[in-house]
């Protein structure tokens, strides 16, 4: 045994990071210990699982366990039932099959086995460098979408977050592609529908175009922009010396599920030289269906397109998708190299996901929607995309049958219903239908304005909704209804 004169402060750090090394090695749990702990999330897992298609959708109810960090260790079981009791049984349910409100995420559960090799695993999908494999899985699923969609392979894309940020990126390269800086800002335009997502207006803000010209399109009777409107509204700009640049078309609008005139609107762009943007996030996979198919010619002519895999795919929440055909438009914001990064530049891969995105820590995104294609083949994924287009015209059907009104035949699975009151304002009477559709619970809708009218709106997207769900929601639709009407 050393004397304490021989006891060197090289040995004595030695044994500071011997005793923290035995606190801290609990971070990496044993075979039996990680067995445990699998169990115990497995168990959670399924038995949540086993009760998705019936559950309740919609809880009112407030947070009311303290959720703060805790400075001690907390065992797992005690942290599950926390996360059940706050997490899965209060606000909307997402994973529901009764989720039938704003835009449905999925939640595929070969997704979710995913997530979990790519968190074990840990890799890092930035650059080729440090994961060639994950990388080449990400282009592989860019490559896919632009056969899709009949992009060119020399278009560039990046798998986002969800449909803001990728409509963020589009946009940006639009902004450079046109030099819109400075004194130009001004005096650019844009020409949108007001049905646009409001991600848009968010993403012109945070590039810099808050102070552009918006032109808020007039849409005909079923809220389509009017290629012929903007064309006379490009016309009248220029002569006022002004600087059209962008038109933004949807395939698929979050209110009324509508999708624009895309070859009309592209072919117009082409001639005026303006950057064509189409938002796809929630229906540009209905192009996989045959009866819709025609809905999306013209697609192509995009300059930039966004669709959201979490969506029309059913992965869970949090993977959109950008393809922009500009590629030095989209490296003129987002590319940037460091002297610290100087190990992974390469001439034989010179694209890396992180040169087109915002994103430096990229979460290797691309398994979670890989695996899935893969696994299940692409025909499962049209059948249930299809699947949804008929269970919406089912409960369309069967609200008239209850004496609601419907709007316009839907272009995919959004629609929208109110009951047409005679002894109650309408917009008062189906506020309050909504208020009790949300306290029962049990199928969630959600709502908006059209012109000032309040309607309901439907939106079947989850690949858990079956014909058993419309029937579950239409029971409940009946039954509020019942009770509204027994008021008066």
């Amino acid at each position: 045994m050393p004397t304490i004169a021989s006891v060197t402060p090289s040995m004595q750090l030695k044994d500071k990071i011997k005793a923290l090394n035995e606190v801290s090695a609990v971070l990496e749990p044993s075979t039996d210990q990680r067995q445990s702990l699998i169990t115990e999330a497995h168990d959670f897992a399924d038995t949540f699982l086993n009760k998705v298609t019936t559950m309740p959708t919609y809880s009112s109810a407030s947070v009311d366990r303290d959720m703060s960090i805790c400075h001690e260790a907390v065992p797992l079981h005690e942290l599950l039932d926390l996360f059940k009791t706050e997490v899965t049984q209060k606000g909307i349910q997402p994973a529901a099959a009764g989720h039938l409100g704003y835009i449905p995420g999925g939640g595929l559960y070969a997704s979710a086995l995913a997530d979990y090799l790519v968190g074990v695993t840990n890799e890092y999908a930035g650059v080729h460098f440090a994961s060639p494999g994950a990388v080449a899985i990400e282009h592989a699923v860019l490559d896919w979408l632009k056969s899709v969609f009949r992009f060119p392979a020399s278009a560039v894309g990046n798998l986002t977050s969800g449909g803001s940020i990728a409509n963020l990126i589009a946009l940006t390269a639009a902004r450079d592609r046109h030099g819109v800086k400075s004194a130009m800002i001004p005096k650019s335009v844009i020409y949108l529908s007001e049905q646009v997502h409001h991600c848009i207006q968010k993403a012109l803000r945070i590039i810099g175009l808050e102070d552009v010209i918006i032109r808020e399109v007039l849409l005909d009777t079923e809220f389509r922009l009017q290629p012929e409107v903007i064309a006379k509204a490009i016309e009248e700009d220029r002569a006022a010396g002004l600087h059209p640049f962008l038109v933004i078309a949807s395939a698929g609008t979050t209110d009324t599920g509508v999708v624009d005139p895309l070859r009309a609107l592209g072919e117009l762009c082409q001639t005026e030289g303006l950057w064509y943007h189409i938002d796809a996030a929630y229906g540009g996979f209905f192009i996989l269906v045959e009866q819709t198919k025609a809905l999306f010619e013209g697609i192509e002519l995009a300059d930039s397109l966004v669709v959201d895999p979490h969506k029309g795919l059913f992965i869970p929440y949090g993977v959109g998708a950008v393809l922009v055909k500009d590629k030095a438009a989209v490296m003129q914001s987002q590319h940037y190299t460091a002297n610290y990064m100087q190990d992974t530049i390469s001439d034989a891969h010179p694209l890396n996901p992180a040169d087109v995105s915002p994103e430096l820590s990229k979460h290797f995104r691309g398994l979670r929607v890989w695996l899935p294609l893969q696994l299940y083949g692409l025909d499962v994924f049209k059948a249930c995309l299809e699947e949804k287009l008929l269970l919406t015209q089912y409960l369309r059907e069967k609200l008239t049958d209850l004496g609601f009104k419907v709007g316009p035949k839907p272009d995919l699975s959004v629609s929208y219903f109110w009951y047409p009151s005679e002894k109650e304002n309408p917009n008062t009477f189906n506020q309050r239908l909504m208020d009790a559709l949300m306290a029962d619970g049990d199928v969630f809708f959600s709502s908006t304005l059209l012109h000032g009218q309040f309607v309901i709106r439907i939106a079947i997207l989850s690949f858990r909704t079956k014909l058993e769900t419309v029937d579950r929601a239409v029971k409940m639709i009946e039954r509020c209804l019942a009770g509204m009407l027994n008021e008066g």
